[in-house]
């Protein structure tokens, strides 16, 4: 049960406010001197106070002294202040200095619950997301521990999710599949692996299986003698046998040629394998790491893929999300981008919060180039981003529109409990829509 503290010097006002509360569902504790008070404040959820505590005194001063100490011990804390008419611009002021509301006396009932309820209630949410980051601030502290992150953005849920089940997996010798879109820094990931794994000190060797030709990739990969293919002058070591001790990196797996996929089944399953025109066969010991974009699944259905080395390949796979199911990523990256050379104004942070970003972390650092160009060393707008319109609001029942969520808001005298039943929403689905449009 959430408790009120209510500090009034009058003890008739205080039991008023107590037997109100208590008639919803919520505690009341009580004091008459700002001594009381806040020795009571470390039990409160939510206080209200009188702006006067001295007789005859109407300047407001004793109110503004507490609502500073209040402060300064819970700077969280919600604060109402009740207030006489008189003095009305003094509560105004130490509203613009961050207490919740102000109501003047004699106060409404309804009105003065419907500002408590929602005070507590956004205070819950605020509270759950606060609890949300210490989580996640513990589990990066975590990981730092386990992982050279190398600078590797990680704020996200998916992302640290990602990573927990990444350190157990780089110091194993199991193949690793990741998948994800383009974009998404599926590389990098590898990278990450590579560095902390006993293989650490060797070469890491890196092919994109998708920007060769398919006759040219088998070359690539194992090898040629030299004549063993038009152009092929002289001999030439693949980047199986480069990345000997070390580990190699196959992205764009599934655009390897069938007669690739099973000399590489047998790297896998041997150790061996032959270059290009040659009978004499050598051994290589990597570890493999491999990515892919595509659904290999369908491609084995298809008879595209190899359904054998696909299980040797997938050891564990590690899904990389898209960009847009990591948006705690976005401002980081986007800081890590600019590398001190400029700065986001607050509505290209908006604008980048709102893009889809169907190109993932590929299409953020071109959006960041391009704007630090087009800024000219003035703070970065959301013009400067070049990312097309914003997304037009929904507008339906289900999804009300910022004007249409305040117009609700401003009727209901700022009960969120009603402009909830109004919209069939829960109240924290009317919280999110609020924090999302700024209200």
């Amino acid at each position: 049960m959430p408790t009120v503290l209510v500090i009034d010097d009058n003890p008739d006002v205080c039991e008023a406010l107590r037997l109100m509360l208590s008639l919803h569902d919520i505690a009341a504790l009580t004091a008459t001197t700002p001594q009381q008070g806040l020795q009571l404040l470390p039990r409160a959820d939510l206080v209200i106070q009188d702006m006067n505590f001295s007789a005859d005194t109407t300047s407001g001063d004793e109110g503004a002294q507490l609502f500073a100490q209040i402060r300064a011990r819970a700077p969280d804390l919600p604060v109402i202040l009740l207030t006489a008419w008189t003095r009305l611009e003094r509560a105004v002021e130490l509203v613009k200095a961050g207490a919740a509301d102000y109501l003047a006396k004699p106060w409404d009932d309804a009105k003065l619950l419907a500002t408590v309820q929602n005070l507590l209630e956004l205070g819950e949410a605020q509270g759950r997301l606060r609890e949300q980051a210490r989580q996640q601030r513990q589990r990066r502290e975590r990981l730092q521990q386990q992982l050279k992150l190398d600078g590797l953005v990680a704020e996200s849920p998916a992302m640290l999710a990602l990573l927990e089940l990444a350190a157990p997996v780089a110091r194993s010798a199991l193949p690793v599949l990741i998948t994800g879109p383009n974009g998404s820094g599926k590389e990098r990931i590898a990278q990450l692996l590579h560095a902390n794994s006993n293989r650490a000190g060797k070469p890491l060797v890196a092919l994109n299986c998708g920007a060769l030709p398919g006759d040219l990739i088998e070359a690539e990969l194992f090898g040629a003698e030299a004549g063993a293919y038009t152009g092929a002058q002289r001999a030439r070591i693949g980047h199986v046998e480069s990345a000997h001790a070390g580990t190699l990196f196959l992205d764009e797996i599934g655009n390897l040629p069938l007669s690739g996929q099973a000399k590489l089944l047998r790297v896998l399953e041997t150790g061996e394998f032959q270059r290009l025109g040659s009978a004499k066969l050598q051994r290589a010991d990597v570890r493999l790491v491999s990515a892919t974009n595509a659904d290999l699944p369908a491609l084995i259905r298809t008879g595209q893929f190899r359904e054998d080395l696909f299980y040797r390949l997938n050891g564990i796979e590690l899904r990389l999300a898209p960009l847009a199911e990591r948006l705690d990523d976005i401002e980081p990256l986007a800081e890590q981008f600019l590398a001190g050379r400029g700065n986001l104004s607050s509505g290209a942070r908006e604008r980048l919060r709102q893009h889809a970003w169907p190109g993932n972390v590929r299409e953020l650092r071109h959006a960041i180039e391009r704007a630090l160009l087009l800024a000219q060393g003035q703070p970065i707008q959301p013009e400067h981003l070049a990312l097309g319109p914003a997304p037009i609001e929904p507008r339906n029942l289900d999804e009300p529109s910022r004007a249409t969520l305040q117009a609700a808001l401003q009727a209901a005298g700022g009960n969120v409990s009603r402009v909830a039943a109004q919209f069939g929403l829960s109240r924290q689905a009317v919280y999110r829509r609020m924090q999302h449009h700024g209200l």
